[in-house]
C-alpha cells in the first residue's frame, strides 16, 4: 500500500483516515488540534507526528482537508509548510473547498519541486466519508491522478477528472450554488406546508415518488430531519456559506451577476447571525419557523 499522510483530521479528515487505515494503508497524521491527532493515532497503522513537514517526510501521497483559503495557503506555502518539504515525485491531494486561484498557486509551487498537487473536491458529507462513498472531482496533472487513484477508490465511489489544477474547485463551487439554492427552496416549501396546514407526509411522498421535477437527494435526506427538528451538523451552515461565497467570488471575477445566489447567501448569513452557523445548513429552515412563531 502507498504510504500516505493526512493533514487536518477533523470532521471529514478523521473518517477518511479511518477508511484508509481499515484497508491497511500506513498513515501519518497531523492536526492543529493535538486531541484530533491523538484520536487518529488510536487507529491501527496510524502515527501522529509533530509537524506538517514530518507528515511529508514519511508519505508518498499527502492528503489535506482544511477549512478555508487562508489556512490552506498557509499550510502549503508558509516557511516550513508542505511545499518546503516536498521531494520529486510526491503527490499532494487537497480535499478542501477553496478558490481555484489558491489551488493553481500551490500547484505551481509544487511543480518547481517536481511534485504534483491535485485538487480533489469532495461531494458528500460525514456519512459518506465514514462509509467510503465520497464522490471526488479531481484537478491537476493526469499523471498525479494515476498515482492517487487507488487511494481514491478506497475513499469513494466516484472519481471524475476535471482538467488542470483548479478545475475541480470550480466545478465544486458551481455545484454548491445548486445545493445552497435547493436548501433555501426546500425550507420555504416545508414552511408553506406547515403554514397552510398541508399534510407534510403526503407532500414528501409526492416529491420523492411521483416523478416530478421537484425531487432532490437533499429533499429526501433532509426533510425527515427537519421535521424532527434535527439540525445536528452533517455539513455546517458556516461551511456552506463559505462555499457559496467562494462561488459568488468566482462569478464576480468574470463580472457575472448572480442575483439568486446573492439572495441565498443573505439568507444563510441571517442564519449565522441567529447563531445557527455550527448547525447543519438545513437549519436555514429555522428562520421560517421562527418567523411563523412571531
Amino acid at each position: 500500500m502507498i504510504e500516505s499522510g493526512f493533514i487536518g483530521v477533523g470532521a471529514m479528515g478523521f473518517p477518511m483516515t479511518a477508511v484508509l487505515a481499515k484497508h491497511g494503508v500506513p498513515m501519518t497524521v497531523w492536526d492543529v488540534n493535538p486531541d484530533q491527532s491523538r484520536r487518529a493515532a488510536e487507529l491501527e497503522g496510524v502515527t501522529a507526528v509533530d509537524s506538517v513537514s514530518d507528515v511529508v517526510a514519511s508519505a508518498k501521497v499527502v492528503f489535506t482537508c482544511l477549512p478555508n483559503n487562508q489556512i490552506v495557503e498557509a499550510v502549503y506555502l508558509e516557511d516550513g509548510g508542505i511545499v518546503d518539504a516536498l521531494s520529486a515525485g510526491q503527490v499532494t491531494v487537497d480535499c478542501s473547498t477553496v478558490s481555484s486561484f489558491v489551488t493553481s498557486k500551490i500547484a505551481a509551487a509544487a511543480l518547481k519541486r517536481e511534485a504534483h498537487h491535485m485538487d480533489a473536491s469532495m461531494l458528500g458529507s460525514i456519512p459518506q466519508a465514514e462509509s467510503g462513498e465520497i464522490g471526488f472531482v479531481v484537478g491537476g496533472e493526469s499523471e498525479g491522478l494515476e498515482r492517487i487513484q487507488p487511494l481514491l477508490d478506497l475513499l469513494g465511489r466516484f472519481t471524475k477528472y476535471a482538467g488542470p489544477a483548479g478545475s475541480a474547485n470550480r466545478i465544486k463551487l458551481i455545484h454548491q450554488t445548486l445545493v445552497a439554492a435547493n436548501a433555501v427552496a426546500v425550507a420555504e416549501a416545508v414552511a408553506l406546508c406547515r403554514a397552510t396546514d398541508t399534510d407534510l407526509d403526503c407532500f414528501y411522498d409526492v416529491v420523492c415518488n411521483a416523478g416530478g421535477f421537484a425531487y432532490s437527494k437533499y429533499f429526501e435526506k433532509r426533510v425527515p430531519r427537519m421535521r424532527e427538528g434535527d439540525f445536528s451538523p452533517l455539513f455546517m451552515l458556516d461551511l456552506m456559506t463559505k462555499d457559496a461565497g467562494l462561488a459568488q467570488d468566482l462569478a464576480a471575477d468574470i463580472g457575472m451577476s448572480t442575483p439568486l445566489l446573492d439572495q441565498v447567501i443573505d439568507r444563510f448569513k441571517e442564519g449565522q447571525a441567529k447563531g445557527f452557523g455550527a448547525e447543519d445548513f438545513s437549519a436555514v429552515a429555522r428562520l421560517y419557523q421562527e418567523s411563523s412563531e412571531t
